[in-house]
């Protein structure tokens, strides 16, 4: 760790109101002492990681990380904040802020050390030496470890110290024995973090746990003698745990790696009944059939999730190409008119000082950019079911559904269909010599084959024809009936704000524009004037009752405003946690007043980012923006109403007692 902090690093007083503030105040120390190449360009790759999940944990601590191109070698910034920062825990702000910088390549040691950290953040005593600590590098020292070899001999001298009548009493009762795996989807934080949570509960609770966690710095596989001991078995993950197969046959729970962090008694304790009730699941990593010829149970369990699980891992993918390529053609139409997409090739008709010549080049670089939409879309869900091998097979079907014209559907159906040959191939036994050439040669090559053949012969003509139906369907909307869908697409944009169900309809809309028509370019519009409303109404609600909401709300709004205007829906994520019963109700009636408005407006929109930044593009602007603004101000007048009957002195509402929402972004 020696390398990774200097007292440069630390600031014992950080300034910051927000998390946004906090990363920008340590990112520039880290730029001071020349370990971050470029400040913007890191801090977008930290809002990116902070945008997919939040950091903060229990226990007031916040843990923002990313591995970016601007890191020139693997860095830790410390802050710490007297009056807080939301990083979104549930138990209130974070206090002890660490900001974890890798660099796009980094080495497995590097990794390792920084998830060391991640896990001493879960010892009670060394964050309370944190808090107390006055001298920055003493600070920097206590991270760094230097005072841990003192104490490393001190099990063995209080071993020293038993009587010696004890060895001789009689032996203890066999403990319980787990084993745990821990996973998230970068590897430098969560995984380790959930291991040490469920190592302290197993000690509280006398029970003999092992961890195996599989982060990005690789994976320790267990011990077989240890699995074969173990009582039950629990997986703490937000990815797929490798080589499953081994932990056959034991009582499983399995759950997210933020129920590691935050629950670990009660997974303890939920084991336990299980190896009570005796309990056995059945589990395979695909790599081959059981030997009974039964099908996998562990494999069916939560089929509903996996599903949401594949579906959001295409879309998440697919996002970065639709706002650039989407937003390079609204550009390109804000410039040069909507009929420069008839532009000629600008490799061979390009002109420096023409205007037209650069609105061509950057709508036909946007057009090449969204021709990638429905192929990564396909190739992502796939890789989600059964990882890389499942690329090639993924990629070649969401190419064959735009040649058949079979859009958006396709994508999907190519994405789940590559997945489910690639799984099926590898559950077939092949011998040893051949398990080499599996990955790169054989499953490629079959898999796509198959899934060419079903795309091109079978199911492929099908949704195309769906395609077209839900395309004619979405032109010939008028009246009640595009109310109606503007109301459903409302509600579902401000349910979870950014969660599974927004991101279902962004997808839905989005996809329409790959090949717009009328109807698809005002589903996007009631799309994106629903999903800025959330944000946009507790920025309101927090400016005109401000006594309602808590300090840290009180500021979250601030940043509301921009986030909103932006269309960044996550902005009412905090205000949600907080008070999910009031916060989202409102926001979902505002949503749907907006989508509804926008609808029977007709407002069309051809963008699909970009918020008010983009008004411009839209059709009928004045009247999205009255929708936007009658939305915003309903679900403003509900929150307020719903907060104030419940309040009888200006306190703010507990972050805890309400259930929590989870969002994937």
């Amino acid at each position: 760790m020696s390398e990774l902090i200097t007292a440069a690093l630390v600031d014992l007083d950080l300034p910051a109101e927000t998390k946004d503030d906090a990363a920008r105040s340590l990112a520039e120390r880290m730029v001071a002492a020349g370990r971050v190449t470029d400040l913007d360009g890191f801090l977008a790759d930290v809002a990116a990681r902070e945008a997919q999940m939040p950091t903060g944990l229990d226990g007031g601590i916040g843990i923002p990380h990313c591995r970016s191109e601007h890191v020139s070698v693997p860095t830790l910034a410390f802050g710490r904040s007297e009056r807080g920062i939301d990083f979104g825990a549930a138990d209130g702000p974070a206090d002890l802020i660490f900001l974890i910088a890798a660099p796009a390549g980094a080495d497995d040691d590097h990794l390792t050390i920084l998830s060391a950290l991640a896990r001493r953040l879960m010892d009670p005593e060394f964050t309370g030496a944190l808090r107390a600590e006055r001298d920055a590098g003493a600070a920097a020292a206590l991270i760094r470890g230097e005072e841990a070899a003192a104490d490393e001999s001190a099990p063995d001298a209080a071993a020293a110290e038993e009587p010696a009548g004890t060895a001789a009493a009689a032996p203890a009762a066999e403990p319980f024995r787990i084993v745990a795996v821990t996973s998230c989807p970068t590897g430098i934080a969560h995984t380790y973090m959930a291991a040490q949570s469920l190592e302290a509960a197993a000690r509280a609770e006398g029970v003999e746990l092992t961890v195996e966690t599989q982060g990005s710095a690789g994976f320790e596989r267990l011990d077989p003698a240890v699995i074969a001991a173990a009582d039950a078995v629990i997986w703490s993950h937000d990815v797929e745990v490798r080589e499953k197969a081994r932990f056959d046959g034991k009582p499983l729970v399995d759950t997210g790696v933020k129920a590691g962090i935050n629950r670990p008694a009660e997974l303890i304790a939920e084991a336990r009944q299980k190896a009570a009730r005796g309990e056995i699941s059945t589990v395979s990593d695909g790599t081959g059939p059981k030997d009974d010829g039964t099908p996998s149970a562990g494999d069916h369990a939560h089929f509903g999730i996996r599903l949401r699980t594949y579906l959001m891992s295409g879309v998440s993918y697919m996002v970065p190409f639709v706002a650039a390529g989407g937003l390079l053609i609204a550009l390109s139409f804000a410039i040069g008119g909507y009929e420069i997409a008839n532009a000629k090739s600008v490799a061979d008709h390009f002109v420096w000082g023409e205007t037209a010549s650069w609105a061509a080049l950057l709508n036909q670089i946007g057009t090449a950019a969204f021709a990638f939409l429905v192929p990564v879309l396909a190739g992502y869900i796939a890789y989600g079911m059964a990882d890389r091998p499942a690329l090639v097979p993924g990629f070649v079907g969401g190419a064959i559904a735009l040649t058949i014209n079979a859009g958006f559907l396709g994508g999907l159906a190519a994405g789940l269909l590559a997945g489910a040959v690639v799984m099926a191939i590898q559950r077939v036994k092949v011998h040893p010599t051949l398990r080499g050439i599996m990955p790169v040669l054989v499953i490629p090559l079959v898999a796509s084959t198959v899934v060419g053949f079903l795309m091109f012969i079978v199911v492929g003509k099908p949704i195309a024809s769906l395609q077209r139906a839900l395309t004619d369907g979405l032109n010939g909307l008028s009246g009640s009936n595009a109310i109606i869908l503007g109301v459903v697409l409302g509600l579902m944009m401000c349910f979870d704000m950014g969660g599974p169900l927004n991101k279902v309809a962004y997808a839905f809309a989005v996809g329409g524009l790959a090949d717009p028509t009328p109807g698809s370019l005002k589903v996007m519009a009631a799309v994106m004037a629903a999903g800025m409303v959330p944000p946009l109404a507790m920025a309101l609600a927090t400016t005109v009752r401000g006594s309602l909401f808590s300090r840290t709300e009180r500021e979250n709004g601030r940043a509301a405003w921009v986030l909103g205007a932006s269309f960044i829906s996550e902005g009412a994520i905090p205000f949600a946690a907080a008070d999910p019963l009031r916060v989202i109700p409102s926001a979902m009636v505002g949503g749907a007043v907006t989508g509804g408005l926008s609808m029977a407006f007709g407002c069309t929109l051809r963008a699909p980012h970009g918020g008010i930044f983009v008004v411009p593009l839209i059709g009928s602007p004045f009247l999205y923006l009255l929708a936007i603004a009658v939305g915003t101000a309903v679900a403003t007048t509900l929150v307020v109403l719903l907060k104030g009957m419940r309040r009888t002195a200006p306190t703010p509402a507990p972050a805890t007692g309400e259930p929590q929402i989870s969002v994937a972004a």
